[in-house]
C-alpha cells in the first residue's frame, strides 16, 4: 500500500528525511570545527572549512522549516484521538521552530567574523575570534532554550499515541522518556553547564533507541487510522 493511502507511513518518511539534515547540522558539524575552550583552533577550522559549516546552516534552517510540515502531518494523523492534546503538540513545536530559525543568525555573526570583513578592521584577530566563539557560544544556548519545546511536546505526542492504538503503546512510553530527556538537557545547560555533556552523550544515546519510532511508523503503514480508546 502507497504512502499516500497510508498516513502513517507518510508521517514516518517525512520524520526521517526531517531528522537526516538535523543530525548532520546539529551533531555532525559541531564535532568537526568547534573545539571547546579554544577560539583560535575553531576560528582556524571553520576558515578552512567554510562550506562545511555553511552547509551546517543550511541544514539546520531547512530541518526546522520542513519540520512545520511533519508537525501538521502528525496534527492531521492524531487529531482524531483527542483535539485538544493534538492542538497541544502542534503549538509546542510551532514556538520551538522560530527559536531555532532565528538562532541561526548567530552563527552566520562567527562566520562574518571569523571571514574578517573590512568592516571589522578595527578589531584584531584574536578580538575577532573572540566574539566568533561568543557567537558560537550564542548558538549554542539558543538551542538549549529550543530543547525546552523539544521535550515538551513529545508528552501530549505520548499520550496521543497511547491512546490511539495506531501505534504500539511502548512507544508511547518511550517518547514521554525522550521528553523528560530534552528537557533534563536544556535544564541542565541553564542551570548545571559544567555536566551538560554527560547528560548529552547519554540522551544522544537514548534517543537512538526513541528513533525506532520513525521505523515503527513505515512498518505500521497498513493500520487502521487512529481511534480513541
Amino acid at each position: 500500500m502507497s504512502s499516500t493511502k497510508n498516513p502513517g507511513r507518510l508521517v514516518g518518511v517525512m520524520y526521517v528525511l526531517v531528522s537526516i539534515p538535523g543530525a548532520f547540522a546539529l551533531v555532525y558539524v559541531p564535532s568537526k570545527l568547534i573545539v571547546h575552550g579554544n577560539a583560535t583552533a575553531t576560528a582556524s577550522n571553520i576558515a578552512a572549512h567554510e562550506t562545511l559549516f555553511r552547509a551546517g546552516i543550511a541544514c539546520n534552517l531547512i530541518s526546522q522549516i520542513l519540520f512545520m510540515w511533519v508537525a501538521l502531518a502528525l496534527y492531521d494523523l492524531l487529531k482524531g484521538v483527542n483535539q485538544r492534546q493534538a492542538s497541544l503538540m502542534l503549538g509546542l513545536i510551532v514556538v520551538s521552530i522560530p527559536i531555532a530559525l532565528l538562532n541561526e543568525l548567530n552563527a552566520i555573526a562567527a562566520l562574518v567574523l571569523v571571514r574578517g570583513a573590512d568592516f571589522l578592521s578595527i578589531f584584531e584577530k584574536p578580538q575577532r575570534e573572540a566574539l566568533a566563539m561568543l557567537f558560537l557560544n550564542l548558538h549554542h544556548c539558543g538551542f538549549v532554550v529550543a530543547e525546552i519545546f523539544w521535550g515538551l511536546w513529545l508528552f501530549p505526542l505520548g499520550l496521543l499515541v497511547y491512546r490511539s492504538r495506531f501505534l504500539p503503546r511502548f512507544l508511547a512510553i518511550w517518547l514521554v522518556f525522550a521528553g523528560v530527556a530534552w528537557v533534563t538537557l536544556s535544564l541542565t545547560g541553564l542551570l548545571l553547564p559544567q555536566y551538560q555533556d554527560k547528560v548529552d552523550t547519554w540522551l544522544v544515546q537514548f534517543s537512538l533507541a526513541v528513533g525506532e519510532l520513525d521505523a515503527a511508523l513505515q512498518i505500521l503503514g497498513d493500520s487502521e487510522p487512529p481511534k480513541e480508546d
